[in-house]
């Protein structure tokens, strides 16, 4: 979800930048049973399998969303958290469906955490493994507000009455056509040395900087498309045994940009593989691509 950029608005970094088309693609989670993480997936969230092989399945809402590979033995994140994944979150097409959704868990009895933030409206849950979800509705762009240059971005308490009243008397049925990845956001260990990776080399916009513990960039102008926080500092990275993201990807609008990029981070001395693919300090793996 992009727009174009206003040159009053953000941060641009001193280098290369994304192509303002910049988007999410899919996400790739390892977990630790399969069976269970699809019914989750499919039952709570409301995906739909579009791919089960072996010990992987794919699942989304029209486009694919998330892989979920399953490694037997794989632990829970812990309550602290591990560097890596703070959440994925799920952009829904609009408030009602947010909406709908709210009634959904609610019936489920599934628990959730609610927030305003001022550019969204969000809840927060955990897969059976304790990944973190968000799923979110954006308000209008021309709603958004600006402290200088920054998008003004908050955590108040969610008006819940409010929301629900534009569900109608229409139900949840799963995750409509359109649901996307909105962002990802991240445990790292260091904001200045993610900034130095994710802003100066890879070249997302600093769009949100003033927020505690935290920093947002985007492309484009949108509100994140990434979150960065130090909120499990002092954790250890996610390693091969844990619950974890294993990879996301930013989809870039041609090869042309997927190449700009690479050739940005590299010089940054960050490698990329002939796929695409690079890591962060933490060994957060990104994947730079043109489709999902």
């Amino acid at each position: 979800m992009t727009m174009d950029p206003r040159p009053d608005i953000g941060l641009a970094p001193p280098g290369y930048r994304l192509p303002a088309e910049t988007r999410l693609g899919r996400v790739r989670l390892q977990i630790a049973d399969l069976d269970r993480s699809v019914a989750f997936y499919e039952g709570v969230l409301g995906l739909r399998v579009l791919d089960r092989t072996g010990d992987t399945a794919l699942l989304g809402a029209g486009a694919p969303l998330v892989e979920l590979v399953a490694k037997p033995g794989t632990r829970p994140v812990p309550r602290r958290g591990l560097l890596g994944l703070f959440h994925v979150a799920f952009l829904l097409p609009e408030r009602g469906d947010l909406a709908r959704f709210v009634r959904h868990v609610a019936d489920l009895g599934v628990p959730v955490g609610m927030s305003d933030h001022l550019v969204s409206e969000a809840v927060y849950l955990t897969d059976p493994d304790g990944l973190g979800i968000e799923v979110y509705a954006d308000r209008p762009r021309e709603a958004w507000r600006h402290d200088g240059r920054q998008i003004a971005m908050a955590t108040e308490p969610l008006d819940v009455r409010s929301l629900v009243e534009t569900a109608g008397e229409t139900s949840w049925t799963g995750a409509p056509d359109g649901t996307t990845v909105g962002h990802v956001h991240l445990h790292v260990g260091d904001l200045g040395r993610a900034a130095a990776f994710y802003h100066e080399a890879l070249g997302l916009d600093k769009v949100v900087w003033g927020y505690p513990g935290a920093l947002f960039l985007s492309a484009g102008g949108y509100h994140h498309h990434l979150g960065l926080n130090t909120w499990a500092a002092g954790s250890p990275p996610a390693g091969e045994d844990d619950a974890r993201l294993l990879e996301w990807t930013l989809v870039l609008p041609s090869p042309t940009d997927t190449a700009e990029a690479a050739r940005s981070l590299e010089a940054a001395g960050h490698g990329v593989t002939s796929d695409g693919l690079v890591t962060d300090p933490w060994s957060i793996t990104l994947r730079l691509a043109t489709t999902d």
